[in-house]
């Protein structure tokens, strides 16, 4: 059984910083993709960030040069460090992973207050 359990979001003012983790099981990790997609409120979910099983990564205009994605196969975890946080990055973000088949967690609420 695949499961992905995102956590780390929550509410912090414009200019803030959180760090949100994904934790997988099920699946072998180190051969996944993995990433994270948003979804603002009223809006369709937006791909934000993903890094490959050899760790290459790639951002969203929206988010390059604020948001890190990283990977830790020892931990079967990825992250997405989001720095300078903007009222816009408000949403439920969610983790998923790919090896032809896309799994996905349940989400976590990212809230920017301005």
């Amino acid at each position: 059984q695949v499961q992905l359990v995102e956590s780390g979001g929550g509410l912090v003012q414009a200019g803030g910083s959180l760090r949100l983790s994904c934790a997988a099981s099920g699946i072998i990790f180190s051969f996944n993709a993995m990433g994270w997609y948003r979804q603002a409120p009223g809006k369709q979910r937006e791909w934000a960030a993903s890094i490959t099983s050899s760790g290459r990564t790639n951002y969203a205009d929206s988010v390059k040069g604020r948001f890190t994605i990283s990977r830790d196969n020892a931990k079967n975890t990825v992250y997405l460090q989001m720095n300078t946080l903007k009222s816009e990055d408000t949403g439920v973000y969610y983790c998923y992973s790919n090896r032809g088949i896309t799994y996905w967690g349940q989400g976590t609420q990212v809230t920017v207050s301005s």
